[in-house]
């Protein structure tokens, strides 16, 4: 029944009329928010993007919704992540390819670079945003995509993009920066799933997840004993939550901890798979990550300035 009626709205949507005018900015539907930024910031004046996943959405757990599946079908170009993070739709977007333009652009990637997903064979974590250098490629497939639906603006997609990624490189120099300066022996992320892994390899870091790479998958009862008892061994004092996932699991450890006499505080929340407030600057690629430095750097003993790489952020530190 499912089936029968994703179909039927599927043929509706491609029965509404769709306008066209040369000039008209390219309609883009983007699944993520940092997809969508990409989008907009290559794209510029030239494209009208549609994000579908907003602040504080799981994109794992995602599935379209009937006004997704219009805005999809009546759309130029559709970006999605790909590498199993929108793990719901995948069936719907191999659908939808064999009648528009669609491309998961993370799928691009050299698999030498990624790191493997422990829960799903010939699977790969597809965190790649969390680090700057990965996410550069993935601004390059958006730029590409573009360009192959209007060809015409291609100048203007390539001088956007070179923009855009210079103010990423911007961003390492800053995460480089302020990251060293975290004592060595604090330089251990502790959060709700296993997202930052891609930042830990780039910056030094160990992360440890309570969840594995996806939500899906379940905290046990031993992680979080095992957790527990590693926060009070390395006299760890500070653990993270994430804006897209529960708090319970990290409640749990605090509390763990707080038994065995051990103080743990929240250091922070992260930006994991969401970014922050459309209008915002956390509601930007660069917002989010500048967030999630300055507050990972602050809460580790790190020196940061008191908003971030350009003092735009929305609280202080």
């Amino acid at each position: 029944m499912i089936r029968r009626n994703f179909l039927a709205v599927l043929a509706l949507a491609f029965s509404l009329p769709v306008t066209a005018w040369a000039d008209a900015p390219l309609k883009v539907v983007a699944t993520t928010g940092m997809i969508a930024d990409a989008a907009r910031q290559v794209g510029g004046d030239q494209v009208d993007v549609k994000g579908l996943m907003g602040p504080g959405v799981d994109p794992h757990a995602y599935r379209q919704t009937r006004s997704d599946i219009v805005a999809m079908t009546r759309a130029d170009l559709i970006l999605w992540h790909g590498l199993y993070l929108e793990a719901q739709m995948e069936d719907f977007f191999h659908d939808l390819e064999r009648k528009r333009t669609v491309v998961a652009v993370a799928e691009g990637i050299d698999t030498s670079k990624l790191r493997a997903h422990d829960d799903y064979a010939d699977k790969y974590d597809p965190h790649v945003w969390m680090t700057p250098e990965l996410w550069r490629e993935v601004v390059l497939e958006v730029q590409a995509a573009l360009t192959e639906v209007r060809p015409e603006a291609a100048e203007v997609f390539a001088a956007n993009a070179q923009a855009h990624l210079a103010d990423i490189d911007r961003l390492t120099a800053y995460a480089d920066q302020v990251l060293a300066s975290v004592p060595d022996n604090n330089k251990v992320l502790v959060t709700a799933h296993d997202a930052f892994g891609y930042f830990g390899e780039s910056f030094g870091f160990e992360v440890l997840g309570i969840q594995g790479i996806s939500t899906q998958s379940e905290a046990g009862l031993n992680r979080i004993g095992e957790l527990v008892d590693l926060l009070v061994d390395r006299k760890i004092t500070a653990v993270f939550v994430e804006s897209s996932v529960s708090d319970r699991s990290i409640r749990a450890l605090i509390e763990g901890a707080a038994a065995k006499g051990h103080e743990v505080h929240v250091g922070g929340e992260l930006f994991s798979d969401a970014m922050g407030e459309e209008g915002t600057y956390e509601g930007t690629y660069l917002g989010m990550l500048d967030h999630n430095i300055t507050v990972i750097a602050s809460a580790l003993g790190g020196d940061v300035p008191d908003r971030g790489m350009d003092g735009k952020l929305s609280a202080g530190f």
